[in-house]
């Protein structure tokens, strides 16, 4: 029999009206060509439905899905697997520290978590509106990961973060500063597992290495008692910015005192040069600092230091202000 001369294909099969466009074929050619389009499918193991949702999900999770069937689910293969154990398994728990004897948490005297506006995340000014910490700027940010959870951001926890001033004086301790309450504040973690504070960048004192005290509590609620700390530790900062800040006029005095002491030899960081505390500090003089640093803690061991440092140990946080520091020597230890 001969083909008519008008006839068309269409995916190989002949149309039925073939004076008219493909959409117009009619039903049963409709289901003709899902069926054979199913079949087609089949044969590279996708369904239909997973063709819809393809289609449905925004942009990000498309190509997600499309890099998943092209590795063959990676996130279900042996390999990914192995690899986000591996790297779950490289997270080390943050060491505990010393309190040092100016933690002004009510361990050691003062207790600036009782007072009305401590939850803040700008700590430079008192949180009365008295004095304001003069300064190198610092913005920092505190990544604070759930160990026993699983990796996970440590979301509701209460973080108290304080340290002392350009010319080594802690407030509520020194006598200049006693009355004051700057850098000293709490932030609650996020959902991203981030706190983030306003600070100044801190001076040098006689026998210790610039740093960053800071305690973390399971949530605001029990700041108030500093035995519910889950961890009591130190961020140590960087010798190349140290050195830059150290060279202002408002920071007389320190440039001296670390020269007098490296990481390896401070009483607090020396177990491992701050291996593990040492922030990720990106800025200049000129323009400030950012400091960031991931706090890994392991909330089914028991809290380790916290309080003052042994009586007698060599330096510490009981030491001197940097000489032409403003202010008195802080309270012996």
């Amino acid at each position: 029999m001969r083909r008519r001369e008008n006839s068309r294909l269409f995916e190989g099969r002949m149309l039925d009206r073939p004076e008219e466009d493909v959409e117009d074929q009619g039903l049963a050619f409709d289901l003709g060509t899902l069926v054979s389009r199913r079949k087609a499918l089949g044969a590279f193991g996708l369904g239909a439905g997973a063709v819809l949702l393809a289609a449905c999900a925004p942009v990000s999770e498309q190509t997600g899905s499309a890099a998943a069937s092209a590795s063959g689910s990676a996130s279900g293969s042996p390999a990914a697997s192995s690899s986000a154990s591996s790297a779950q398994a490289d997270l080390v728990e943050t060491p505990g520290e010393t309190a040092g004897p100016y933690p002004g948490d009510g361990s050691n005297g003062p207790d600036v978590l009782e007072v009305s506006g401590v939850e803040r995340s700008d700590i430079t000014s008192s949180i009365d509106g008295g004095a304001t910490a003069e300064g190198v700027p610092v913005t920092l940010t505190m990544n604070i990961i759930d160990m026993a959870g699983g990796n996970v951001p440590m979301t509701g926890a209460a973080v108290y973060v304080w340290h002392c001033d350009a010319a080594g004086q802690y407030s509520m301790y020194s006598d200049a500063v006693v009355e004051e309450t700057y850098l000293r504040g709490v932030q609650v973690v996020g959902e991203d597992g981030t706190v983030t504070f306003t600070t100044i960048f801190p001076g040098c004192y006689t026998g210790r290495w610039p740093h960053i005290h800071f305690e973390v509590f399971p949530d605001l609620d029990s700041i108030t008692d500093a035995t519910n700390a889950v961890l009591t530790s130190q961020i140590a900062m960087t010798e190349e910015s140290s050195s830059g800040v150290f060279a202002l006029e408002a920071y007389a005095g320190s440039a001296e005192n670390l020269a007098q002491i490296t990481l390896a030899s401070d009483n607090v960081f020396s177990d491992d040069s701050a291996a593990q505390q040492l922030g990720t500090t990106i800025g200049s003089v000129q323009k400030g600092y950012r400091v960031t640093i991931d706090v890994p803690i392991d909330t089914t061991t028991e809290p380790a230091a916290g309080g003052m440092p042994p009586a007698g140990g060599a330096g510490g946080p009981g030491g001197a202000p940097p000489s032409g520091g403003r202010g008195g020597q802080p309270p012996s230890q």
